[in-house]
């Protein structure tokens, strides 16, 4: 196979993050510092550390992800973003306390000199969090002018060669997709209207595509997923992903779920419940936002089981999912998961995961990969939603009409095939060598 063409990268890669004083956003950047001054590995980085298989395994060619395709160097990131808090990366890496005094003194004159732009922020979509440095606009088409104006000014001012553009900001309130959201004329309409349907992290979205840009949606939030960007999108050749990091505890579902169907075993419920003290928790505890997280939540299982094809299994299971704001916990999120299941002859078994994991420190790695293969994309002509990285995501964006991929192993299967054909290598099947004599030995 011929690999596709793909433009260098060149230059510098600017990442604008919206939450930049964030936890996540600050665990990120303080320890991609860290990691290319040294002082680290990048655990949990599949462009940093995984190997790709090529050709037969008997061949033993297992080259790393980062030496076989063409991503940007961790050099050459520049970071910027926006917050609704008018703080430096070093004042928020220390009051988020995810990372301890060494791993935040160690880079902390890069991490002072990390500023944002004012945040976009209207009060009723957010209802937990308060906005002291946020922008101020006749409506929110001006608004978000004003983010396009930010986009174009951070990529003259450091000369960069590329920008991506990634929300890492508070999951806002539950709004369905409306009329509003339909085509580019009517948002564009509703923009200059202030349509209550139109949320702060579509602005994000719409700004940074208008602008010939990338964009993650790392939250719940529609964002990005509307039919209105999704068309501009098509429309400008710009590649966009989402929804909602897969770290903690769905990441754990998605690894479970299909173990059970793979063996075909039943479920009768599945009950989630989860403590975490940070701001992500915070805002959670408001109704609006949890139903959002909810809707992400939920989707995973009935799209791994597939109940309507296995209803004796599956069709009848109780999935409950609970968040629930506990300061003390901080950054450090523990989920629990108690599994009713039963198989033979219908005999009930049981499974309880505990996973106290820290939620910035799974999401960092996953910020990292998903920039560079957005900007991979970018640079290789891919446009509109990137199914390819569903891997890293809760609700995976998806084409109207189609089931999203949410088996974790498919999902890595279908990223790395993805990679390979790109550079025009052969996609692995994982059919032997004795299943294709068997098929000459018939036929001829």
């Amino acid at each position: 196979m011929e690999n596709l063409s793909i433009q260098p990268a060149n230059g510098k890669l600017g990442i604008l993050i919206v939450g930049l004083n964030g936890a996540v956003s600050t665990t990120f950047i303080a320890g991609v510092l860290n990691i290319r001054n040294g002082y680290a590995k990048p655990v949990g980085s599949l462009t940093q550390m995984q190997t790709i298989r090529l050709g037969s395994r008997i061949e033993n060619n297992f080259p790393l992800i980062r030496d076989f395709v063409p991503l940007s160097s961790l050099d050459n990131l520049v970071f910027g973003g926006w917050d609704i808090r008018n703080e430096t990366c070093l004042d928020s890496a220390m009051e988020s306390k995810v990372l301890s005094e060494k791993d935040i003194f160690s880079v902390q004159k890069e991490l002072d000199q990390i500023s944002p732009f004012k945040g976009v922020f209207i009060q009723n979509y957010v209802k937990k969090l308060k906005g002291t440095y946020i922008k101020e606009g006749e409506n929110k088409y001006a608004l978000m002018l004003q983010i396009r104006d930010d986009i174009k000014n951070f990529k003259n001012t450091y000369n960069l060669s590329r920008v991506v553009v990634i929300w890492c900001g508070s999951t806002e309130i539950y709004i369905p997709i409306s009329a509003v959201h339909k085509d580019i004329q009517s948002f564009e309409k509703g923009m200059k209207e202030n349509h209550s349907d139109i949320a702060p992290s579509m602005l994000y979205a719409y700004a940074a595509v208008s602008e010939g840009v990338p964009y993650v949606n790392g939250s719940p939030n529609l964002s990005v997923d509307i039919p209105a960007v999704l068309h501009l999108a098509e429309k400008n050749n710009i590649p966009i992903a989402g929804k909602d990091f897969k770290t903690g505890q769905t990441l754990v579902k998605t690894v479970i779920a299909p173990m059970l169907k793979a063996r075909m075993l039943g479920l009768n419920g599945w009950f989630s419940t989860n403590i975490l003290g940070n701001r992500d928790g915070e805002v959670l505890d408001d109704p609006g936002s949890f139903k959002t997280k909810e809707e992400s939540k939920l989707s995973v299982l009935d799209s791994i089981l597939q109940p309507d094809l296995y209803p004796d299994l599956y069709s009848n299971y109780h999935h409950l999912v609970r968040i629930n704001y506990y300061p003390p916990r901080g950054d450090s999120k523990e989920g629990w998961d108690n599994i009713d299941i039963f198989g033979w002859l219908n005999y009930p078994m049981q499974m309880k995961i505990n996973f106290l994991c820290r939620d910035s420190i799974l999401a960092a790695p996953i910020v990292l990969d998903i920039i560079l293969f957005m900007d991979l994309a970018q640079r290789s002509g891919m446009k509109g939603i990137q199914h390819w990285l569903s891997f890293y995501f809760k609700s995976p964006m998806h084409d109207e009409n189609t089931v999203p991929e949410q088996d974790l192993f498919i999902q890595l299967m279908k990223l790395k095939n993805t990679l390979r054909v790109l550079m025009g290598e052969t996609p692995i099947s994982h059919l032997n060598g004795e299943v294709s004599k068997f098929i000459e030995n018939e036929i001829y």
